[in-house]
């Protein structure tokens, strides 16, 4: 949106200076933002102290989640049959290069 306004060449170039903004724009933009931005923390902060916040989970419900974790991975891996039991224990042996 265009806009013309009068600024006081001052404080224009104390912001530039300031924020290391190389035109009026950029500095004039961040100091809106920077406006918007300290209304949004205002809204945020009205709900200080009013919800509770738990970061930890209930110990019985992640007991829960641990059961269903350890179920959901044991039902995934496949069951050994008996040879490959027997041929994954069994000792590897070194390739040779006579043949």
């Amino acid at each position: 949106m265009r806009t013309n306004i009068v600024i006081d060449d001052d404080i224009m170039q104390a912001a530039m200076h300031g924020g290391g903004f190389k035109t009026k724009k950029e500095a004039v933009e961040a100091g809106l933002k920077l406006l918007a931005r300290q209304a949004h923390y205002r809204e945020v902060l009205k709900w200080e102290g009013k919800l509770h916040w738990d970061d930890q989970p209930q110990p019985l419900v992640a007991q829960a989640n641990m059961m269903v974790m350890e179920e959901d991975r044991l039902q995934r891996v496949p069951p050994r049959t008996n040879t490959q039991a027997i041929h994954a224990s069994a000792p590897k042996r070194k390739a040779t290069g006579a043949a």
